[in-house]
């Protein structure tokens, strides 16, 4: 046994250091600096008009925040934004910035941002196309995803029929796998931990208690999972950057230091941990470029599968969520928490080195400790906890989804009940092997997704370029809303009776 398990651990090992290594990353950024150009740097040159749109919309559009009725499917813009949230907000942005700051030093966060800054045409791209394929199933639920433009879009180009279905059904297993590993094991195995060593209340009642918890909520189905992530994700969200300001407020006098190391650290004008220049650099831009990927997800083609349930009818409009998705959980959230390290005297800012012995989420939780006392150690186990367990939520969906497309709709209660009866297993379990495993699972649902997105760059384009010509420069031009004719019309009309 201990031999199979070694063979099994020297391949994932291998196929890890592909999937994750440089030409990956290399892919990664390089799609979103194409989508970028292609869309004519859509971030930036229209960034009031997707602010608006999204975020600003929460307060002033009614329609983004409305629930649909009971016997509608669909979900809000708003709460597909919170269930998307909900499944990237997590142990990344705490553990991950962590791992990227003490192995790529301070100017690994620099590399983060430019990921995140490329990534958010990359989740644009995959949301339009989710929107613009996606279909109804029996119960008249949407549903969308990597799956469908691969099989639907790449599928229907010359010759590329079988290319693109093998590729639907590569993903969906991918993403079924790695929604029990970093989606369900590895982020509960994160909390029983946390709440261990925080409160010393054993791994197994943690289990239980979440497996229940879990079970209400994943067995009721989307619209039950984004009820609750629509509450759980802005709280959570706003009390924890309210204690990582908090802390850099008091450490504000850091704040020179801290942006200076991070831009010295990210072009080698100082070595890492007092390294070689030339590797300091290597290792920042790395880190950061793998955190930033682990920790947004753009590129992997997850999000989408949920933002693809919005009651939205524009392909663009989900796109803009999928750019502020990014914003949030990178540019925000895991540059706060890099800041709060960063600027608590648990890293050698001339250096990059860290002084402390802390790693992981105790990094942080000692960073917070430093304004905070014994307290910050409780502050960041009651944050994981929060969001590794809305991560589950998120990812029970994905799962699901990647179950529907390769066995049907009505076998989709099987998942679901396995997807919690493993939120146990991950609670007890030495997860090492396992983790690895899924974190390659992750990393290959993007090998397939981006090839899609890449194929259909040209649709992205023009999807986008005839949403501005009719949103923005107001020119009369028939909408770009499906591939699919008769919900083109059905979409077309309701656009309509909402335009009178």
């Amino acid at each position: 046994m201990e031999r199979v398990l070694s063979i099994v651990e020297k391949v994932n090992s291998a196929v890890n250091g592909f999937v994750w290594g440089l030409p990956m990353l290399i892919l990664l950024v390089g799609t979103g600096i194409l989508m970028t150009c292609l869309t004519k740097f859509f971030q930036i040159t229209h960034i009031k008009h997707w602010i608006k749109n999204t975020i600003g919309g929460i307060f002033k559009d009614s329609h983004v925040t409305a629930h649909t009725e009971k016997e509608d499917t669909q979900i809000s813009q708003f709460q597909s934004l919170c269930t998307a949230l909900a499944a990237t907000i997590g142990t990344g942005n705490i553990a991950g910035v962590a791992a990227a700051i003490a192995s790529g030093g301070p100017g690994a966060i620099f590399w983060m941002w430019i990921v995140a800054f490329f990534g958010m045409m990359t989740n644009f791209s995959e949301n339009v196309l989710g929107i613009y394929y996606r279909r109804r199933n029996e119960r008249n639920e949407w549903c969308g995803g990597a799956m469908y433009y691969l099989r639907d879009g790449l599928g229907s180009k010359k010759g590329m029929r079988h290319v693109g279905s093998g590729l639907a059904v590569l993903f969906s297993v991918f993403c079924i796998g790695a929604s029990f590993g970093i989606g369900n094991m590895g982020q509960v195995n994160s909390i029983a931990v946390n709440i261990k060593s925080a409160f010393g209340i054993p791994a197994i009642a943690t289990g239980i208690f979440l497996m229940i918890l879990g079970g209400l909520v994943i067995v009721g189905g989307l619209k039950r999972i984004a009820s609750v992530t629509e509450k759980l994700v802005p709280f959570m969200a706003v009390i924890y950057l309210i204690g990582a300001l908090i802390v850099c407020i008091v450490h504000i006098d850091q704040a020179g230091s801290v942006f200076t190391s991070i831009i010295k650290g990210a072009f080698g004008m100082r070595a890492v941990g007092g390294g070689i220049v030339g590797s300091g650099v290597a290792m920042a831009v790395q880190w950061g470029m793998k955190r930033g990927v682990f920790s947004n997800e753009a590129g992997l083609g997850s999000s989408v599968m949920v933002h693809s349930s919005s009651n939205v009818r524009e392909p663009v409009v989900q796109g803009m969520w999928g750019i502020f998705e990014v914003f949030a959980d990178t540019i925000i959230v895991c540059s706060i928490t890099a800041f709060t390290v960063l600027s608590s005297g648990l890293v050698d800012l001339e250096t990059g080195a860290v002084i402390s012995d802390q790693v992981s989420t105790a990094l942080v939780a000692e960073a917070f400790s430093t304004v905070f006392g014994k307290f910050g150690y409780a502050f960041i186990a009651i944050a994981i906890l929060l969001f590794a367990f809305s991560t589950t939520l998120g990812w029970s969906q994905y799962g699901s989804k990647g179950f529907e497309y390769l066995f049907g709709r009505k076998n989709v209660k099987i998942y679901q009940v396995i997807f919690v009866a493993f939120i146990v297993v991950g609670a007890t379990m030495d997860l090492s092997l396992a983790w690895d495993i899924s974190d390659t699972l992750n990393g290959m649902m993007a090998i397939p997704n981006l090839i899609g997105v890449l194929a259909l760059s040209g649709t992205v384009m023009k999807i986008t370029q005839n949403y501005v010509q009719r949103k923005i420069f107001h020119k009369d031009v028939k909408p770009m809303l499906s591939a699919l004719d008769h919900i083109q019309t059905v979409h077309e009309e309701e656009i309509k009776k909402m335009a009178v």
